[in-house]
């Protein structure tokens, strides 16, 4: 397989691996089989695990606050900004 469709389809990073399927009219398909799939990489960066890490400390801790919907949660955000404004 050339290299270029090795590095864009991201088959030359540790891991990865090529599905063969035959497809009934005789011909095999190549399919990437990614251990996480491509568009799922930025979850497992180093700066973004990092934050993970960050959360659940707070979330250890118990410095999270609970909403029970979208309205809640904006409505504290805006007490945020009031508290934050000096209001």
């Amino acid at each position: 397989m050339p290299v270029e469709v090795r590095r864009r389809l991201h088959l030359d990073e540790p891991g990865a691996q090529v599905e063969i399927v035959e497809r009934s009219d005789g011909v095999l398909e190549l399919r990437p089989a990614l251990p996480i799939p491509a568009d799922q990489r930025w979850f497992w960066t180093q700066r973004w695990q990092q934050r993970e890490r960050e959360v659940d400390s707070h979330v250890a801790a118990g410095e999270v606050s609970v909403h029970r919907d979208g309205d809640a949660l904006l409505e504290h955000l805006g007490q945020l900004d009031a508290h934050a404004d000096g209001q």
